[in-house]
């Protein structure tokens, strides 16, 4: 199976003045492209070589897991943002951040401080427990909770190439930022995706 670059569900210039049209072209089109091409040459003859993204997520390792995750986590970030988006949750989604965090601010307190304190680079997500219950997880790397049995419903990236060409060192900057572009429609979907 080959992999495609997926498109950006908008323009490259639409999340600014958050995330720049020039940030977005490296991260989207270098990065993010980087690591579709990279694990389309790791594939063929290897025992992944017809197997989906999610499989590849689940059961690899080593260079094809850290490619094939890092395709798939950042697909999902794109995702997780839009233009004119940002402020609160809605629906199911806000009535489990209420319930599990106590409010969303405590939520968005504790979600921040999950991403700018994990060291080096990888992820911060909001996941669904088998329970129904929300979690806050730090991920290294290409890591992706799906490994542990969560459901990912948002993530925010903190490698230094989401952010370092906008914010320089300043990761919280980006942080504060990522909030005024969380698609919370996207999450929510996410949250009732699968849901009995």
């Amino acid at each position: 199976m080959t992999f495609e670059l997926p498109r950006l569900p908008y323009s490259a210039d639409a999340l600014e003045p958050f995330i720049s049209k020039e940030t977005i072209e490296f991260h989207h089109g270098k990065h993010h492209a980087t690591y579709v091409n990279n694990l389309n040459k790791l594939l063929p003859g290897s025992p992944f070589e017809r197997s989906s993204l999610e499989n590849i997520v689940m059961q690899a390792d080593g260079a094809i897991f850290n490619n094939g995750a890092q395709v798939w986590n950042h697909s999902f970030y794109w995702q997780c943002l839009a233009p004119d988006s940002g402020g609160i949750p809605m629906g199911k989604t806000a009535q489990a951040i209420d319930r599990d965090f106590g409010s969303f601010e405590a939520f968005r307190e504790a979600f921040s401080n999950a991403a700018a304190s994990l060291f080096g680079s990888g992820w911060a997500w909001l996941v669904v427990r088998p329970d129904g219950k929300l979690l806050i997880v730090q991920e290294s790397n290409a890591g992706n909770p799906m490994r542990n049995g969560l459901k990912p419903i948002l993530t925010c990236d903190v490698w230094e190439h989401a952010y370092y060409i906008d914010k320089r060192n300043r990761r919280p900057a980006y942080i504060d930022d990522f909030w005024k572009l969380v698609n919370w429609k996207a999450v929510e979907s996410y949250f009732l995706k699968d849901m009995a």
